[in-house]
């Protein structure tokens, strides 16, 4: 034992006195919050004024198409539906074009098409939006939205939500409907999703349940396999150097691995510590600000969650740095370690590949098995308990499976 907890102590020292883990442990949260947030404010920039031409064989949309909607069509959506469209409205640009009577549309959209085409940036147009003339008496009726891009979906969304609102608008007005009449009848009936506990207690839901179900699970993940590749280079590179040698000669191998698997751990959960504690502060901070907002944090985070974060994330992290150790103790080289964990690798990283799926159904045949399997356990008992309440004896099978893991 005291053999085991000396290789313990120096594989934990010899990582933390170095400074690239002093600069890690308190860059990487800043980096992690980057990613996470940069890339959306580059791709709202990204998107920059859309100038689109609409080719309206109708000659009855152009209203529609103003960039300051009515009041009548802002106030029949819900507000953040709405405020969000006038954000989107403001990056584009219409140029609307009334074709009414015109029996060629193709000939109408050429010149914009060319204009899309253009080599030259001023002047150059974004997409072409066209609405055919029986667009208000057939149901068989399709229009055309033409741009450089196949996947610009959201400006083609935002295009044929505005045009189809506005038809069915005139469709309802030519059966004698009034306008105040038609102006209830479109309003929009905003959805709420509400989590139904099992002792009957009602909790908000949705969209940030599953962008935290995903932050946290890449909190689960990520340090694993970071410290999982650090133990199996360092295996591999004692072997290499032959200092393996001299210390089989005075310790058995299971005390070598076994100290210096929970060496790395307690590295790994030496930097998982201090991300959490600054991650509680500004935790804290944020539940205070949004408390005086009005807003209940624990129908979104239950005090559980964080002890069921701790318990799965030591389970998960020692499976996977486990499973490295061994691909180190079994090869010669990092090159053919490389090439006999990455298959490995992959299948353990199944329930990240099916997050979705669990998230949103979390009690289905395929989560519930895979919460109660080796290896897979920790991850996706831990994504069930966030999203839903699984019975108490699924978690303690999972932790039970996941221990005799680690142990075998």
């Amino acid at each position: 034992m005291n053999k085991m907890f000396a290789v313990l102590k120096r594989e934990y020292i010899q990582a933390v006195r170095k400074k690239m883990f002093i600069i890690m442990t308190f860059l990487l949260p800043v980096l992690m919050g980057g990613l996470m947030i940069v890339p959306s404010l580059l791709m709202m920039r990204g998107m920059g004024e859309k100038k689109v031409a609409v080719i309206d064989g109708t000659g009855r949309l152009q209203k529609a198409f103003e960039q300051n909607a009515s009041p009548d069509a802002e106030e029949s959506k819900p507000s953040r539906r709405r405020d969000a469209e006038k954000e989107l409205s403001s990056r584009m640009k219409i140029d609307y074009v009334n074709a009414q009577g015109r029996a060629n549309l193709d000939e109408v959209a050429k010149p914009h098409l060319d204009q899309m085409l253009a080599s030259k940036k001023e002047g150059r147009i974004d997409g072409v939006f066209v609405i055919p003339a029986n667009t208000m008496t057939s149901s068989d009726a399709k229009m055309k939205f033409y741009s450089r891009s196949a996947t610009d979906f959201i400006t083609q969304e935002r295009l044929g939500s505005t045009a189809n609102r506005a038809i069915q608008r005139f469709r309802l007005e030519g059966r004698g409907i009034s306008d105040a009449d038609i102006t209830d009848i479109m309003k929009r009936a905003s959805v709420d999703a509400v989590q139904y506990s099992r002792s009957g207690e009602q909790k908000s839901s949705g969209a940030a349940n599953f962008l935290i179900g995903f932050v946290f699970t890449a909190l689960l993940v990520l340090p694993s396999f970071i410290y999982g590749l650090e133990i199996m280079r360092g295996i591999i590179q004692e072997k290499s150097d032959r200092v393996v040698e001299v210390l089989i000669s005075s310790m058995t191998p299971v005390q070598l691995l076994v100290g210096k698997i929970l060496g790395v751990a307690a590295v790994g959960l030496t930097q998982i510590g201090a991300w959490l504690a600054m991650a509680a502060a500004g935790a804290a901070f944020g539940a205070t600000t949004a408390a005086l907002a009005g807003i209940n944090v624990t129908q979104l985070l239950r005090p559980a969650i964080f002890a069921y974060f701790v318990i799965f994330f030591i389970l998960a992290y020692m499976t996977f740095v486990c499973v490295y150790a061994i691909g180190g103790a079994v090869c010669n080289s990092e090159k053919e370690a490389q090439q006999l964990i990455a298959p490995i690798t992959m299948t353990m990283m199944l329930p990240w590949f099916l997050l979705v799926g669990i998230i949103t159904n979390p009690d289905s045949s395929m989560s519930v098995g895979l919460s109660l399997a080796p290896v897979f356990g920790p991850i996706t008992m831990f994504v069930r308990t966030l999203v839903s309440e699984p019975p108490m004896w699924h978690i303690l099978v999972s932790i039970a499976v996941s221990l005799a893991t680690v142990a075998a």
